[in-house]
């Protein structure tokens, strides 16, 4: 049969706290045995030593045990400890002397009178228990007379004696033990089912939750019941249910993109060649560019994706060597000194000496273009762009500062975003593929690096390049 968590937590509690009863119940008994037992029989044994020289005097003026045979009141007084009468003559049955002698003294606790026996020197039964003598366990001391052996005092062990107050002492003991471990017993059963069902039910919620979760339902959550492990595990379960919706946010937003940038170049490619088709517009030489324009597009586009989706699986390769940075600025941002230009927007170069770092060449000169590109697409005319590298500590920060327009601060975060751009138009005369931007984060934590947008002092977007500088 197949056990639920929460039957199983149940009875892992039960069978444990039941076994320490058990072991607890065990080793009282055991104590006890060892213990108030052991008292009881080292105290009947002192009566045996109490009495013992009674014994040796009466055998010594009577010179036989006849005189005990049958004899309760002789035998009685005999094992009662100080009574300071050994007179014979004083125990005969025919001479009652009150009664008091024919029962055993009632504070006699330790059932020594009952546990006792004496026989004589052939081991022959005279008074007392007729089974002690045979009894396992059974204790014996002689009774020497002028260096004789006349006979023997037995002692019985108590576990074998009944019916006395120590005896019963010991069942009421034993009887409470039970009592209290049955009591136990329940008390034990309805904490195990209390722990199992306050355990396992917040574990369970976050189970159907995950079932719920794995069949799509990205929107599912599961409120914490405590501070612990388990409430620490219900909020886990919440990161990851946000984390893939976001991701699946994501997902559908970017196939929507891609087939929108896909469809664009696309569609002005359907429409020219139809209209070459249909003769509306002649096949020739000034046709070419606009086709090549926009084959040029759908390349950049399937160009830039592949190098994301190599970059997501950490399949892009790059052999990093060490670099002067500011050289690798200074050609790459100054071979765009005349589109800037063109563009009219002022150069600006502010690069410290001796900045080194771990880097891959090319993939560092992707970056810089990257971020070149950006300020020519967005940059209004009458402008500047400012680049700045200078050292930080142990890094190397390279800033690219642009003038306006800029973006806005709630939109800053979402630049490094795949398809967003800054401008609220999707107007492909201005925005490019959106990619850009993004593929230079790629690249920057590739080389164990920080990206981030501010507003620029000048008006603009200031990039910031964080890398871990190369000592000398």
């Amino acid at each position: 049969m197949k056990l639920g968590i929460t039957t199983k937590a149940f009875l892992a509690v039960l069978l444990v706290a039941l076994a320490v009863l058990l072991a607890m119940g065990a080793v009282g008994r055991w104590s006890f045995t060892r213990g108030f037992v052991g008292y009881m029989d080292e105290l009947a044994l002192q009566r045996i030593e109490d009495v013992l020289p009674k014994f040796v005097r009466a055998y010594g003026r009577e010179g036989n045990w006849d005189f005990l045979r049958n004899n309760r009141r002789a035998w009685f007084h005999l094992t009662r400890p100080q009574t300071g009468d050994d007179d014979p003559t004083h125990w005969n049955e025919d001479r009652p002397r009150g009664g008091q002698l024919d029962t055993p003294p009632e504070s006699d606790l330790t059932g020594a009178v009952f546990r006792l026996s004496l026989v004589d020197r052939e081991q022959r039964f005279v008074m007392g228990n007729p089974s002690a003598a045979t009894q396992e366990g059974a204790v014996k001391r002689a009774i020497e007379v002028d260096g004789q052996t006349v006979g023997w005092l037995v002692m019985g062990p108590f576990q074998k004696v009944s019916d006395t107050g120590a005896r019963r002492f010991y069942d009421e003991h034993l009887h409470a033990t039970l009592l209290v471990g049955g009591i136990a017993a329940l008390f034990a059963v309805g904490i195990s089912l209390w722990i199992a069902r306050s355990l396992v039910a917040p574990i369970k919620q976050v189970a159907a939750a995950t079932h719920r979760l794995a069949a799509g339902d990205y929107t599912e959550r599961v409120k914490p019941s405590s501070s612990d492990e388990v409430g620490q595990l219900a909020r886990d379960f919440n990161s990851l249910a946000r984390a893939l919706e976001a991701n699946e946010r994501m997902r559908r937003d970017f196939m929507a993109d891609v087939s929108h940038e896909l469809r664009t170049p696309l569609a002005v490619l359907r429409g020219e060649l139809e209209a070459m088709e249909d003769g509306v517009r002649p096949l020739d030489a000034d046709a070419l560019p606009s086709l090549k324009a926009e084959v040029m597009n759908l390349t950049r586009l399937v160009n830039d994706l592949n190098e994301l989706a190599l970059a997501d699986v950490g399949a892009l390769v790059y052999r990093k060597a060490p670099l002067a940075v500011g050289e690798i600025v200074e050609s790459t941002v100054g071979g765009f000194r005349e589109r800037l230009m063109a563009g009219g927007l002022a150069l600006q170069l502010d690069l410290a000496p001796g900045l080194r770092l771990a880097a891959d060449e090319s993939r560092l000169r992707q970056l810089f273009r990257n971020l070149v590109e950006n300020t020519l697409r967005y940059t209004d005319p009458g402008g500047c762009l400012k680049v700045v590298a200078r050292r930080d500590g142990d890094e190397v920060c390279i800033d690219f500062m642009d003038s306006a327009p800029g973006v806005p601060e709630t939109l800053l975060p979402q630049l490094f975003e795949r398809f967003f751009r800054g401008e609220i138009s999707r107007n492909r005369a201005t925005g490019g593929s959106g990619l850009g931007l993004a593929i230079c984060r790629s690249i920057v934590e590739a080389h164990d690096g920080r990206i981030s947008a501010h507003a620029s002092p000048l008006g603009g977007v200031w990039v910031a390049l964080r890398f871990p500088i190369l000592e000398r």
